[in-house]
């Protein structure tokens, strides 16, 4: 296989064949992100993700799953995704699911036409970074995109029958726009009704160009309580039906998992448990190096 690194998927992807149909991402300006900074992006030619399928092929018989990198691999044309997609189908017909990134931005100008042609040749979900559903927040992290801009581009997917699952970052709001952060991201997860919402941490790192704003004092860290109390607030702001919460990434304090509405009260319990202990270990500072 052809990479070029680093190459990132989500964590419930960790079973797919990935293949590159785009390198870096078209936005690229996220101020909380450091994934695609090296990287300058572009669409790779149809003919070269055809010749990584069949480099796959030859290891890998019957992966369960494609996960199409890299960032926002949906901003692609709709006629050449739709050829990538013919190739993963025809290359591995038994793949059980197609999946790829896709932000807000590079869906809200779409038809639902185009997105219900990528449907039919195979595409199963998107995965969208929302972050925060306060557009104060959004601006600040100069996402590229509004509440409201998520919103209609979800109801898009939504209508295509397109699985989406949703990017939260716990802590994005920094200390002082915690409690702002959490409430109005719930209220836009409720306008967007996504099929997932999976929560994420803020972990800024060198190179992250929020990472300047936190030397500078400029920003500050929630501790591990603090992150705990936003989430609790962003679940307790909640009202979507049959959407997942998992909190499954490295980054996170707190392994939480269940589905709205019915396992809300159950997931709250849990983050008020922790909270009443005086030093809970979960929520001691970590060191995290890589994600």
């Amino acid at each position: 296989m052809r990479y070029e690194e680093p190459v990132y998927r989500p964590p419930c992807e960790a079973d797919s064949l990935i293949i590159q149909a785009t390198i870096g991402c078209p936005h690229n300006r996220c101020r909380f992100c450091g994934m695609y900074k090296m990287k300058k992006y572009r669409v790779r030619p149809v003919e070269e993700i055809e010749a990584d399928l069949r480099m796959a092929k030859l290891v890998w018989f019957n992966p369960p799953g494609v996960f199409l990198a890299d960032g926002n691999t949906i901003a692609m044309r709709t006629r050449d995704l739709v050829q990538v997609l013919d190739a993963v189908r025809r290359y591995f017909p038994h793949v059980e699911s197609i999946t790829c990134y896709g932000a807000a931005r590079f869906i809200r100008g779409r038809k639902v036409e185009d997105l219900v042609l990528l449907k039919e040749h195979g595409l199963k979900r998107i995965y969208m970074g929302l972050e925060s559903g306060d557009d104060e927040i959004l601006r600040m992290v100069d996402k590229g995109a509004t509440a409201d801009d998520h919103v209609r581009a979800a109801h898009k997917v939504k209508e295509a029958g397109i699985e989406l699952s949703v990017y939260v970052l716990a802590g994005l709001g920094g200390k002082k726009l915690s409690t702002q952060h959490a409430i109005n991201t719930a209220k836009t997860l409720n306008r967007m009704k996504p099929d997932y919402i999976r929560v994420r941490t803020l972990v800024l790192m060198p190179g992250f160009p929020m990472y300047e704003d936190l030397e500078k004092g400029a920003f500050t860290e929630c501790t591990g309580r603090e992150i705990a109390l936003e989430t609790r607030t962003l679940l307790e702001n909640l009202d979507v039906s049959d959407s997942a919460f998992l909190s499954d990434h490295v980054s996170n304090y707190l392994p939480l998992y269940g589905m709205l509405p019915q396992d809300k009260e159950k997931m709250i319990d849990m983050i008020d448990s922790v909270l009443a202990e005086e030093n809970p270990h979960c929520l001691q500072p970590r060191r995290i190096t890589a994600l």
